[in-house]
């Protein structure tokens, strides 16, 4: 199974950087980055909450099943 993660593709579409939403959102540029990379172990529902508010988005746009 291999998840992947839209970040790029939705900070896009709303014209923001990772800078901008790691700003928003009160986590560092690099560890957001981790993230979008897909190279992040876990993540916290809190950040994840987070990114989704912040991107009026459902996590269901920022994550899909790659099967």
């Amino acid at each position: 199974m291999s998840i992947q993660i839209h970040l790029d593709l939705l900070l896009a579409k709303r014209g923001m950087t990772q800078k901008d939403l790691a700003g928003r959102i009160g986590i560092t540029p690099a560890n957001l980055n981790i993230f979008a990379t897909g190279k992040a172990r876990a993540v916290r529902f809190s950040t994840l909450e987070a990114i989704c508010r912040e991107l009026n988005c459902q996590p269901g746009d920022l994550l899909s099943n790659d099967d």
